[in-house]
């Protein structure tokens, strides 16, 4: 069965969700974070308009303050 044109654009969404996540986790792994349950939102990437929103998921509390270092030590530098 032939895909239709909003069916390419849905898995385009969700291709570029995933894309979106795979960066996020990378760049959290360079500052030395990582969240465990980083992933899609498997509800929002179905149905017929999908939304590919990105779940961060939850963390321990260390999890938390390396994250929260992380940030804080970007800003203060004053890089972008």
């Amino acid at each position: 069965m032939a895909r239709t044109g909003r069916q390419r654009r849905t898995d385009d969404r969700v291709r570029e969700a995933e894309r979106a996540c795979g960066e996020l986790g990378e760049a959290l792994e360079a500052a030395g974070v990582r969240l465990p349950s980083l992933g899609l939102d498997p509800v929002s990437c179905a149905g017929s308009a999908p939304l590919g929103l990105i779940e961060l998921g939850r963390c321990n509390v260390e999890t938390a303050r390396a994250l929260a270092a992380a940030l804080r030590s970007r800003t203060a530098g004053g890089t972008s």
